[in-house]
């Protein structure tokens, strides 16, 4: 058994332009892992913010477990991400050094049964940035519509 992508971001990479990916643990409570399990989350409004020394995944919503009872875990709480000392101090120089931000790419599941979030570090994106790749996309998808055409011999 592989990885089993739980969630993803795809407003991410639209949003901002990701230089690096890292990969981390999470820590979840309770019956936040069967929540998890069942695909019910949200982490498209998701950041990473790092407080004395420690990482912190901030936005991201894990639904409560219908089964949970009065011992159901809060939907968006701050969760604790899992990472190596030098990597956390690595991420907060790189934060303030040069304007970055960590935002979550995808949440998954490993071959261990263990959750894990991919984060991307990345800068924020203009909006003629955005225009400029939309632009070049659909200029993409036109110049291959006319080949098509061409080689079916329209």
């Amino acid at each position: 058994m592989g990885e089993a992508t739980i969630a993803l971001n795809r407003k991410a990479r639209h949003d901002y332009l990701i230089e690096d990916t890292l990969e981390a643990g999470i820590v979840l409570v309770g019956t936040e892992i069967k929540s998890v399990r069942a695909h019910k989350v949200n982490i498209t409004d998701g950041f990473v913010r790092i407080e004395r020394h420690q990482a912190w995944l901030v936005g991201a919503h894990i639904a409560p477990w219908e089964g949970g009872n009065r011992w159901n875990h809060e939907a968006k709480r701050d969760r604790k991400l899992l990472l190596h000392r030098f990597q956390i101090i690595a991420l907060g120089v790189k934060m303030k050094a040069k304007g970055m931000t960590i935002v979550p790419l995808r949440l998954y599941i490993d071959a261990r049964g263990h959750a894990k979030v991919e984060l991307g570090i990345g800068r924020g994106k203009k909006l003629y940035d955005r225009r400029r790749e939309i632009a070049e996309r659909d200029s993409r998808r036109d110049m291959a519509r006319e080949l098509a055409d061409v080689t079916r011999g329209r």
